[in-house]
């Protein structure tokens, strides 16, 4: 964005801690807020799971699951950027020089309707900027299944989103390596499917990155 048009939202519409709402410089974190945050664990901010390597710096608890929810639900859709700035400073301790090409998990036609945008999508737009680039819609989801976070088991919510994701462009996915971005993961059913669809249409690698990590399964010593 430009310097001067930048500075001017932020004159009317100054960026504010997504946690706590103190007004800041800058779009970020305030210094209190960081500190209290739900932060993995350094052996546990990069998950391995059979076919699915995904990094969180977050557990989805408490500020971090409200201001989560207000991101997917209730119209925040501003809290992309600084949990973006989050994000990208995971993805370049955890991941740097492993990915040449950003997505997102997309939502359905009728989700973005309804919502007004795409939460991921923005948080894969917000993480680049930080970079100078910009993400790749290599995904579209072409069934409006029902809510992941309706449903209980992972088998149920492995079973819901088969079949629900296709290729954009199977052209553009040969051969990349993906950095394939989301909002919470949970059992990584979604995740997975993704990285499935990406793998059978050529991607030479994927790596996933979200905003938080769903705590229960972890701190009973099961993989999420």
């Amino acid at each position: 964005m430009n310097h001067f048009f930048e500075s001017i939202i932020n004159l009317f519409f100054p960026p504010k801690c997504p946690f706590c709402g103190k007004v800041l410089d800058a779009v970020g974190v305030c210094s209190k807020c960081e500190k209290d945050l739900p932060w993995l664990p350094e052996e546990q901010v990069v998950m391995t799971d059979k076919d699915l390597t995904c990094a969180a710096p977050l557990w989805y608890e408490g500020a971090v699951r409200e201001a989560l929810l207000r991101l997917k639900f209730r119209g925040g859709s501003a809290l992309a950027e600084p949990f973006g700035e989050l994000l990208a400073r995971c993805a370049a301790e955890r991941f740097g020089g492993e990915f040449d090409t950003v997505t997102w998990v997309p939502v359905s036609q009728k989700r973005l309707e309804t919502r007004g945008y795409d939460q991921s999508r923005l948080l894969a737009e917000a993480v680049c900027r930080h970079w100078d680039t910009r993400p790749m819609q290599l995904l579209v989801k072409v069934q409006d299944n029902p809510a992941q976070s309706g449903l209980q088991g992972e088998a149920a919510r492995r079973a819901n989103v088969l079949g629900v994701y296709d290729p954009a462009d199977p052209e553009l996915i040969r051969d990349r390596r993906i950095l394939l971005i989301d909002d919470i993961h949970t059992t990584g059913a979604t995740l997975s499917e993704c990285v499935r669809v990406l793998r059978d249409n050529g991607a030479a690698s994927i790596l996933c990155l979200t905003a938080a990590r769903t705590p229960k399964r972890e701190k009973k010593g099961k993989n999420s």
